[in-house]
């Protein structure tokens, strides 16, 4: 279906992306403009002919549709679509050339980045070959995709198409972007064959768990840990970008970095990159380099929804066990986060890692409970934390059987089961109060972590 949409291209002095909506009706018949990323989105997809809703999940599986104020990721990567200008990936570089907008305005307007991006995946294709009639199609893009992820390892190369199909074929929400899961049998041409990591890939020979997908040696150093290096810390990362990016990224010999392990956001799977006896280059302190094992987790540090309780329990299945084969307490002195490291210029995990959870998490406190939901409503409102005054994110039904993951104090709240301050987080930052829910406990369930 065609818009009505009119983009204006300034030219080299601003290089800004002017947008004049297509008027729809509001309230009363007056007009009321398209939301902007539903209108960056119409427009790149019909110019460069792409199919929108790969676009969106592209860019969901990038940032979470969040251009993170402009800020640079780990890989150099920017704005909601990751536009990156490194060795190894050269997108926004790609993206001035088709588009000739400017690269500021590439790396810090909306509109210009979702327009960048069509532009280079569309490039893509036509090298690849596809036809008009093939185009239309979006299990022929597969190719064009995970060239755009700039994976050197073909496994990797996979990994990274894959999330962005599986996230269609399971449908997401939003920055006011809804795409409705559907079938999708991607073509994968030659990366048919090649290992998926967190599947079927080699496997580290560390850690069971984690599959295995060696950094350049130009990025980590060669040693035989502990013995002279005792290993005594953990140290805490975020990647300030996606999973597979950071994984493609230790293999880029010239991102002189690395962690010996990266976390998935989405389902906890892990990835090694570095052996632990290996010293790699993740802390910024070469002492604390050599006497600890760097851990990143998918996700940016302005946006707490990356935080997921499937992530938080598998990085602390890893620190428990770490913990215990290298004798390091577990405890806040010697599982510290990269901002903890002194001389860091970095601020990862930040301030919305859940330290107290993690903590109880490494510490064996790791049950979760479950209960029922009464209400005298058809629905209880779902908060994003444990509080009546904080927004509503949704709702559960009543009578619905509910996770709960961990438990905080909060207001006071009466319902059908008392009057408590306690909440029960349900989900990534989703809350309800413990006075509707019955649990077969009075406020605190036993083994239960205190989010």
């Amino acid at each position: 279906m065609s818009i009505r949409t009119l983009l204006a291209l300034t030219t080299a002095l601003t290089g800004v992306v002017a947008v004049a909506s297509p008027a729809v009706a509001g309230p009363g018949g007056t007009p009321a403009p398209a939301a902007p990323l539903a209108v960056a989105f119409d427009t790149a997809a019909q110019r460069y002919d792409v199919p929108r809703d790969l676009l969106v999940a592209l860019g969901y599986a990038e940032s979470r549709l969040d251009m993170h104020a402009s800020t640079p990721s780990a890989a150099g990567g920017h704005g909601l679509m990751h536009l990156a200008s490194n060795p190894g990936v050269r997108t926004l570089d790609e993206a001035a050339a088709l588009t000739r907008l400017s690269p500021t305005a590439l790396r810090t307007d909306p509109t210009a980045n979702v327009l960048g991006a069509a532009a280079v995946l569309r490039s893509y294709a036509d090298q690849a070959g596809l036809t008009d009639a093939a185009r239309d199609d979006v299990n022929g893009w597969y190719g064009p995709v995970a060239r755009y992820g700039g994976a050197s390892e073909p496994s990797v190369a996979r990994l990274y198409a894959d999330t962005v199909y599986d996230l269609l074929r399971a449908g997401f929400t939003g920055r006011g972007e809804a795409v409705t899961g559907r079938p999708v049998t991607p073509r994968r041409g030659g990366l048919e064959q090649a290992a998926v990591l967190g599947g079927i890939g080699t496997l580290s020979t560390d850690y069971g768990p984690a599959a295995w997908a060696p950094a350049s040696t130009s990025n980590y150093t060669v040693a035989s840990r502990p013995g002279s290096h005792p290993i005594d810390r953990i140290v805490i990362h975020l990647t300030q970008g996606a999973y597979s990016g950071a994984v493609s990224w230790f293999q880029n010999p010239a991102a002189q970095a690395s962690a010996h392990y990266t976390f998935r956001s989405s389902d906890g799977a892990v990835t090694q990159s570095v052996r632990e006896k290996d010293i790699a280059w993740h802390a910024g302190n070469w002492t604390y380099n050599t006497q600890s094992i760097g851990i990143e987790h998918e996700g940016y540090v302005d946006n707490p929804t990356w935080f997921t309780d499937a992530m938080y329990r598998a990085s602390a299945a890893l620190t428990r066990s770490l913990a215990t084969k290298y004798g390091i307490p577990k405890d806040r002195a010697h599982i510290i986060g990269h901002n903890e490291v002194p001389g860091a210029t970095h601020t990862d995990p930040g301030p919305n890692w859940n330290w107290t959870y993690y903590l109880q998490l490494v510490n064996g406190v790791t049950g979760v409970g479950s209960g029922t939901v009464s209400t005298s409503a058809s629905t209880l409102n779902v908060r994003s934390g444990p509080g009546a005054g904080y927004p509503i994110v949704g709702s559960v039904a009543d009578g619905a059987t509910v996770a709960v993951y961990c438990q905080a104090v909060g207001s006071t709240v009466t319902g059908p089961y008392g009057t408590t301050t306690v909440w029960n987080r349900i989900g990534t930052n989703r809350y309800v109060s413990d006075a509707y829910v019955l649990t077969g406990y009075d406020g605190y369930i036993p083994n239960v972590p205190r989010c």
